[in-house]
């Protein structure tokens, strides 16, 4: 079973605002990644949150997803991650981690990820863009005991640091999988983005 960990309990301070809430398209930024991960080819769907559980748990309610609320949401991105691994099911193969804040991520980003863990088996894939590395990153559950281990300030760089040689990058023909929003200005430029497709 491959599950993804949507990361969706950040505390939005660099929009000032839960910018998961904004409207994109006709819902929502995280009703529109949980969408597209929903449509892929996961096999379970599990969604972290924190700063705005309850306004975002009433979007996604409906949707076919496990919600999670991370009680240590305000130590970092790290913690939702560990937090997410220790929900999945005993027949987990792999996780895929992946941004709330990415909207612009398709279901066929997320089926290329797993087509390619399936075909080379290694540990981590990762998507690349010009050469440059973007999300969502798939990980072998071999490697939950290490994520747990993981320094917060260092993160999941930590783990691609330590084994370098069970990487594969894929490369990847969209620059959405290096397009997050932190931002307003960020939010904007995708909103713009989004209406030229």
């Amino acid at each position: 079973m491959i599950c993804a960990v949507i990361l969706a309990a950040g505390e939005s301070k660099r929009m000032g605002e839960a910018k998961l809430l904004l409207p994109f398209g006709r819902t929502t930024i995280i009703e529109t990644v949980v969408n597209n991960t929903v449509k892929s080819k996961v096999d379970r769907t599990l969604v972290i949150l924190g700063k705005y559980a309850e306004e975002i748990e009433n979007k996604i309610k409906e949707y076919p997803v496990k919600i999670s609320m991370n009680p240590n949401f305000a130590d970092g991105m790290l913690s939702s991650i560990q937090y997410g691994l220790d929900g999945l099911p005993e027949d987990a193969i792999a996780v895929l981690v992946i941004l709330g804040d990415q909207p612009l991520i398709q279901s066929s980003v997320i089926n290329r990820i797993i087509h390619e863990y399936g075909r080379t088996k290694k540990g981590i894939i990762l998507p690349i863009y010009d050469k440059m590395r973007g999300h969502p990153v798939l990980i072998d559950i071999k490697y939950r005991d290490e994520i747990r281990q993981l320094n917060p300030h260092i993160g999941l760089r930590g783990l691609m640091y330590n084994n370098s040689k069970d990487i594969l990058e894929v490369n990847m023909d969209t620059p959405d999988i290096l397009k997050d929003i932190d931002t307003a200005e960020d939010y904007n430029k995708q909103i713009k983005y989004r209406r030229k497709l």
